[in-house]
Formats: C-alpha cells, structure tokens, sequence
C-alpha cells in the first residue's frame, strides 16, 4: 500500500499543473469565459475537509470549525474540472486563507508571476489584484451582473469537489472517516487527486456525484481590502 501511494504521488508534477506561462492559460480564461463571461480566470479556488480520526499529537489542530478532525485541503480547478493544484498538509483548524498564503501557488503569484489573470475564490480568501472576490454589498446593475458570473464560475471548483468525493468516497462524509494518522491521509488524498485527473482525462464516466460538502461557515472576520485589488475588480466590472 505505501508503495502504490507513493508511486501514484511521483506522477502528481505530471498530472496536476498550475498554468503559470501564458499558452497554458489561454484555453482555461477561454473555457471559464464560456461559463459567465467572466474574463482571465485561470483557476477557481476552495478548500474542504476531508476527515480523520483523531490524530495521536496535536489534535486539538485538527479540529475544524464544525468540531471534527479533518486535514483542510487547498483546492484549485479549471472549467473541466481538473485539478490544477491540490495542498494537502494542514490540520482541520487552518483557515483557507493562510493554506494560500504558504502555498506555493499563493507565493509565486503574489510575486507577479502571472501578469494578466486571476484565480476566484468565495470572501473567505482576501481580495488580491490575482485572487477575485464577490463585493459583499452589490449596489449597482453592474456590480450585481459581477458577483452573478463570478458565482457560476466559482462553482466549478464545488463541483471538483463533490466530483472528486464522489469518484473517492473514502473522502467523503459518505464514506465516513479516514482511520489513518494525517501523514497517511494526506498521501490517500494526493493519490486520490491524481487518479481524478487521470480518470477525466481519459474520460472515465461517474454518474452525478454526491452534492459536493456545503461551505463551511467562515467565523473569522473577513480579510482587509487590497487597493490594487479593488482597482483591479472595479476594472472588470466596468469594463465587462
């Protein structure tokens, strides 16, 4: 089992690869913009919680703010519902911001290494000039038609993860708990993540999955505003 696990892992740099040079990014903005019409997204973001028995050092860490212990995983899909980036390391307790933040996606991109495209992500995530966030008080028209196309294009990343779930139940609460201390778990959910993308790439049918787990409640205050960020969201809602 450890040798399936870590021969399925050796192929994640091949199978799941964030689009960080332009040719990349021109057929993911163009499949996300057939959704909503929202323009230059090249990834939607969410994390979920994949559960765990209670691990046997540091325990109170796992526990997520639903009160059970899970490993929150980071994320990131194009419109096909492949997987772009997959973080799976942080105990149930991490908030999805700070996942971002330490990945290496996160780094990379806040230091401009994609010059004309963004990532959407729900209010938990803070509002970047390459992150997109919903405007929590939609006044006009226009700002209404934003939030509306950024809705449906984020939705893409629910659906991953309820597809992704329902494909492996093992990660879902379906499926129950993974009886497995974090190290573990975190490499089942690795392999699991790769074999998805193998499986949509090679077109290998799933009946409707599951409804995806709900959005977790955020208890925490939302992140403060970015000026070049606001610049940047005003910009597309103006202009589309």
């Amino acid at each position: 089992m450890p040798a399936v696990l870590d021969a399925i892992i050796s192929l994640a740099p091949t199978y799941i690869q964030f689009p960080y040079r332009n040719p990349q990014q021109a057929a993911i903005k163009r499949d996300f913009h057939a959704i909503a019409r929202f323009p230059n997204i090249i990834g939607a973001i969410d994390c979920t919680h994949i559960a765990i028995k209670a691990p046997s050092t540091n325990e109170f860490n796992y526990v997520n703010r639903k009160g059970f212990h899970s490993v929150n995983v980071q994320i990131i899909c194009d419109a096909n519902l492949l997987l772009l980036n997959v973080v799976a390391r942080w105990p149930g307790g991490t908030h999805n911001s700070f996942i971002l933040q330490n990945s290496s996606v996160g780094v990379r991109l806040q230091e401009g290494a994609v010059e004309d495209g963004w990532l959407i992500g729900d209010q938990g995530y803070p509002l970047k000039p390459w992150l997109m966030t919903p405007l929590t008080n939609p006044r006009t028209e226009q700002e209404q038609a934003y939030n509306r196309a950024h809705a449906r294009s984020r939705s893409t990343v629910e659906h991953a993860i309820g597809l992704l779930k329902g494909r492996w139940l093992c990660l879902s609460s379906m499926g129950g708990t993974l009886q497995y201390q974090p190290e573990k778990a975190c490499k089942i959910i690795m392999a699991c993540s790769v074999l998805h993308n193998l499986a949509i790439r090679q077109g290998i049918p799933l009946q409707e999955p599951p409804r995806p787990d709900g959005p977790m409640p955020d208890a925490v205050p939302l992140p403060p505003l970015n000026a070049a960020g606001i610049q940047t969201r005003q910009r597309i809602i103006q202009t589309f």
